[in-house]
This record gives C-alpha cells, structure tokens and sequence, in this order.
C-alpha cells in the first residue's frame, strides 16, 4: 500500500508519551523490527497542533531514531513522517486504520 508524506513545516509537535518498545507479541516479548535495517522499532505518542488544531498520534520509529531522554512535554521535530492505511481480517472480523511512521524524533523545534 502506498504511503503519504506529512508536511509538519507549521505545526507544534511534542511528545505525549514516551517511547515503548513496539511489539510483535506481548505474551512473548517479541519486539517488532525494521525490515530493512534488522533496528528494533519503538511507539512514541506525539501531539501535533497545527491550525488551531491538536491530534494525538501513535508514531512507529526505529530505536536509532530516538534518542534516550525524550520525555513527556519535550517539544519535538519530525523526520520523514508518512501515513499508511491498513486493513486485516482477525477472527471474522474486517479492522482498518492509518499507522504513522517516521525516521527519527528529535529535541527541539
């Protein structure tokens, strides 16, 4: 499925919550990696205000692309964030949705 890029050159994005190992099963403790790089990914919850608007976005980031000490609050630049919608059939059940997902989250603005 194609992907799309996102133009943050005019909003205000900061962390909401902090970065956690993304997983590929709980029960197990598999974290989900790049199939790229092999890196393994994180979830980091990013607000972005942009417009008089604010959203709360779910943000998929290799670990090499976060550093350590970003913490609630700590304002944030970008880089390369794209959307891509998905759909999966669980147990007879149609679910669909856009994850995000983005090189690298930075300190700063």
């Amino acid at each position: 499925m194609p992907s799309f890029k996102i133009d943050l050159s005019t909003a205000v994005v900061f962390v909401a919550t902090a970065p956690e190992p993304k997983m590929v099963n709980k029960k197990t403790g598999e974290r989900a990696v790049d199939r790229e790089s092999g890196a393994g990914l994180s979830t980091v919850g990013l607000l972005v205000s942009d417009e008089g608007e604010g959203n709360l976005y779910q943000v998929t980031v290799p670990e090499t692309g976060v550093p350590e000490d970003l913490v609630p609050g700590t304002p944030v630049s970008v880089i390369g964030l794209k959307a891509r919608d998905w759909e999966n059939e669980f147990n007879g059940q149609k679910r669909h949705g856009i994850s995000f997902r983005a090189v690298a989250v930075t300190p700063g603005t």
